[in-house]
């Protein structure tokens, strides 16, 4: 992790996005922009085309793609690139995040609310769902940089007050507080709590990793089929969980 780069990275989008020569968000969403400014500096890297399709950084025969979400749309790529580079899948994690609603026809803004929720790299476990098949594949990688950040939504949902089924407009990264590397399958380990008990339930893992339970229901599954960790019988109604033995 690289603080002072990932703000290099942050003023060169925004100075851009300034520039009525640049991009703006409408063309780059502005997470997804510094990102790829903060994993590789050079633009020469940026966009390349590969095995039939745009990588968003290629160079010395590595790639790195950077989604903001719906990896479905990820699979084609890993299909094509696997079999012959290494990959890194960016995921941007909100960490602390800030919402302002937007009103299209006024251009109002409203004032910043914070989230709740504090993202930490399990928020990626049902993106990674869509991905499963691949997860065990020598050739890739994932970092998960947890970003604090206003996310700018537009008041056009369905309910009353029109935010539910609302649009997502733009995100704006404030800060880098961490970042999440994952370099083999085993490192998805780090993310099992060293306080639980040797067996355990969705619900105690949920609390020792201080997540919902329903993320950690998808966790925890997935753990599973990556061979981490496994099923081993029901406490009641709850699956009991153990690490595999391989890696106690």
């Amino acid at each position: 992790m690289n603080r002072e780069a990932f703000e290099q990275a942050k003023l060169k989008v925004l100075l851009k996005q300034h520039d009525p020569h640049g991009f703006g968000t409408l063309q780059e969403k502005t997470v997804h922009a510094v990102m790829k400014l903060y994993y590789e500096p050079d633009e020469d890297y940026h966009e390349v085309p590969v095995e039939g399709y745009i990588a968003d950084i290629y160079r010395d025969g590595r790639i790195v793609e950077i989604q903001n979400g719906n990896f479905n749309r990820l699979r084609p790529k890993l299909e094509a690139f696997l079999p012959l580079y290494p990959v890194t899948v960016v995921l941007p994690i909100p960490h602390h995040k800030w919402v302002v609603w937007m009103d299209e026809e006024t251009g109002e803004l409203s004032k910043k609310h914070r989230s709740p929720v504090t993202g930490s790299a399990y928020h990626a476990f049902p993106e990674l769902y869509r991905i499963k098949q691949y997860l065990g594949h020598p050739n890739l990688s994932f970092a998960f940089p947890l970003i604090d950040m206003d996310e700018y939504r537009l008041l056009n949902g369905w309910s009353k007050n029109r935010k539910r089924g609302s649009s997502r407009y733009d995100r704006m990264p404030l800060a880098l507080f961490d970042e999440v590397r994952i370099e083999r399958t085993e490192d998805f380990l780090q993310l099992v709590p060293y306080e639980l008990p040797e067996v355990f339930t969705v619900k105690e893992f949920a609390q020792a990793a201080g997540v919902h339970r329903d993320l950690a229901g998808d966790v925890l599954p997935l753990l599973a089929y990556m061979g981490l960790l496994v099923r081993v019988g029901k406490r009641g109604r709850e699956y009991l969980y153990e690490t595999a033995e391989p890696y106690r």
